[in-house]
Order: C-alpha cells, then sequence, then structure tokens
C-alpha cells in the first residue's frame, strides 16, 4: 500500500506512536508498503512548531531532517495539478493544507492516512483511519 502520511501522523508516529492503533503502527512499518510525504506536511509541522502547539527539539528543521534522514519516505511533490486539484476537493472547511494533502492522494492515488472524520469522509482519494 502506498500510505500518504497526514501532518499530525507523522509527528505522532514518532513523538507519540500510542496516538496510532497498533495495526496502524504494523502498517508503518510494513517493508511493502510505501510511505510518502508532502512538502505541506513539513511546513505545517513548521507552524505548529512556531505557534506552540508541538515542542521540537532541538529546533524543528533539525527535527524534520532527523526523521527525513531515518524514515525511508517518498516525497510527493507538489506539482500543478496537485494546485489545481487542490481547488476541487469538496471540504467542510478551507483548511489549505487539508486540501493540498486531499489533492496530493487523489493525483497521485496514494491512501491518505489520517484521524481527521473530515477527511475520512470524502470519497474522492483513498483514506485510512490512524486510529
Amino acid at each position: 500500500m502506498k500510505l500518504l502520511l497526514d501532518t499530525h501522523v507523522l509527528v505522532w508516529s514518532v513523538l507519540d506512536p500510542g496516538q496510532l492503533s497498533e495495526a496502524i503502527r504494523n502498517e508503518l512499518e510494513n517493508p511493502a508498503n510505501e510511505l510518502w510525504l508532502s512538502p505541506i506536511t513539513l511546513w505545517e509541522i513548521h507552524l505548529l512548531a512556531e505557534k506552540g502547539r508541538i515542542v521540537l527539539r532541538p529546533d524543528p528543521s533539525r527535527w524534520i531532517q532527523r526523521v527525513l534522514d531515518s524514515i525511508p519516505f517518498h516525497e510527493a511533490v507538489v506539482t500543478h495539478a496537485v494546485a489545481l486539484k487542490s481547488r476541487q476537493i469538496d471540504l467542510s472547511h478551507q483548511d489549505p493544507a487539508d486540501q493540498f494533502l486531499a489533492a496530493t492522494a487523489a493525483i497521485y492515488e496514494l491512501t491518505l492516512l489520517t484521524a481527521d472524520e473530515r477527511l475520512l469522509d470524502l470519497r474522492q482519494f483513498q483514506s485510512l483511519a490512524a486510529r
């Protein structure tokens, strides 16, 4: 399976794996699965740290780089197609990060791994509940 990690899933998997179900932790560790990240996730992690919602040591940039160096992620590049699709995703809220992650899942044909019910309810792409 090709799994696109939502921002909170990446953060939980590193800082608080207990937030994820055992089945999801197994999927993340399964070598048969591909793990994908959008640059939007890294941007959102930085924002969360800047707002004080998460603490990353020694700083957000180095924390992110350590994660990228330690886990074999595929990069889901934000392309023109992703940007255009982000405006076609039918979300009940206007969170740009969610719009881009949903569009990325749709364009790259990835399964979005998320605990966000608003994203899990959409039928425009594949999703998997993280809890």
